[in-house]
């Protein structure tokens, strides 16, 4: 059981923006796993709540990633800034997908570099 959250590497965001979004990522796709698949997120938590983060390049890839999680059924959150600080409104910065087991999610994640 694993989470990974996807982030784009070509905002270039702060350090602290982008821990701030890594976080919104990981939140929103447990509340959706945990409203789909109770019984897979409570397991996730029990085995130490593992994530990975890694990176992608463009916003394309980013929309690619989260489509082909819808895709698998895998729960997953898309990540749009809200534009109050660096970003303007709706830019999509992450995406979260699992917790679900390993490897559904590196069917999709497994080739992407950490970040």
């Amino acid at each position: 059981m694993k989470q990974v959250i996807v982030v784009r590497r070509d905002l270039r965001m702060g350090r602290g923006k982008l821990a701030v979004q890594v976080a919104h990522a990981a939140v929103s796709a447990y509340v959706e796993a945990s409203r789909r698949e109770r019984r897979v997120a409570e397991e996730w938590l029990r085995q130490g709540q593992k994530k990975i983060v890694v990176r992608v390049d463009s916003e394309d890839e980013l929309v690619e990633i989260y489509r082909r999680a819808v895709g698998e059924g895998l729960p997953v959150a898309l990540v749009e800034d809200a534009g109050l600080t660096q970003l303007p409104p709706g830019t999509k910065t992450a995406v979260g997908i699992g917790p679900a087991c390993a490897e559904r999610i590196d069917r999709i994640t497994g080739r992407l570099k950490l970040l």
